[in-house]
């Protein structure tokens, strides 16, 4: 279906896990030549199966270790990537990070530490990126991974929130920036997925429940979902669309509590 991927070179953030993990594997499958990219000092053997399933559906893999926090991690991923690959096509900032803690008892250090990640990694990658991009003449395209949060007000996650709704208004400007080049800049905004991370989360009936209140569609997605949003993206189908927040969320934006002619 999305036959112009094969070959494109593609870098994932925070590709070792989740969204992103899932992200990878599609991208594999698509024959897409992937450049998975992971914060811990070593990868795991998910990383590693991941770099087999792509490499067993016809594309390749190159694994490169780096925090999205640091500029010069950022920008040693894209020149490692450029240099194993050839070039740059697809740059996908999906690294993220979140904690709780309530607003007035959180540290500068809690705060930042969200915004380096989810907000300023995604700047500097999108920065490279453009700048490889209008260095080869190219029709890039940048996707960055935002969340509900960046329109939904989240209690004790004022970082994350803050992060992301950051994150909209930078793509928003960034598109408004570079589409007159032919770079595509878009958000995928993910609502409730179930990946290991959330699994043991939503298995708790009580948690479940409460979630899918806030779901018209009454289902949780997955991580398959928001992959599909990325592969459209990415490919020619979605050769018009500039400086769009796609919500793949079954409804939660659209204030499910007025369901049923309430309020």
């Amino acid at each position: 279906m999305f036959k112009e991927l094969e070959n494109k070179v593609v870098i994932i953030t925070g590709a070792g896990s989740g969204i992103g993990k899932s992200f990878a594997e599609n991208f594999g499958k698509a024959k897409a030549k992937v450049v998975l990219n992971y914060r811990s000092d070593k990868h795991d053997e998910s990383l590693q199966e991941s770099v087999n399933i792509i490499k067993q559906a016809g594309g390749d893999a190159l694994l490169v270790q780096g925090d999205m926090a640091k500029e010069e991690d950022v920008i040693n991923l894209i020149n490692q990537s450029v240099d194993h690959f050839g070039t740059l096509d697809i740059m996908i900032n999906n690294a993220g990070f979140e904690k709780a803690a309530p607003s007035h008892e959180m540290t500068i250090e809690e705060w930042q530490k969200v915004i380096d990640i989810n907000l300023t990694g995604a700047f500097i990658g999108s920065r490279e990126a453009v700048k490889l991009f209008r260095k080869e003449d190219k029709k890039g395209v940048i996707i960055n991974t935002s969340s509900v949060h960046d329109t939904i007000p989240w209690p004790n996650y004022v970082h994350y929130a803050s992060s992301k709704g950051g994150l909209k208004l930078m793509m928003e400007t960034m598109s408004m920036e570079y589409a007159q080049y032919g770079i595509r800049i878009n958000n995928i905004s993910p609502g409730a997925v179930v990946t290991e991370h959330t699994k043991e989360k939503f298995s708790d009936p009580k948690t479940r429940e409460e979630t899918l209140e806030m779901i018209p569609a009454r289902e949780i997605g997955d991580a398959q979902d928001i992959a599909n949003a990325a592969l459209f993206l990415a490919s020619d189908l979605a050769s018009y669309i500039h400086g769009t927040t796609i919500y793949v969320d079954g409804g939660m934006t659209n204030y499910p509590a007025f369901m049923g002619g309430k309020g």
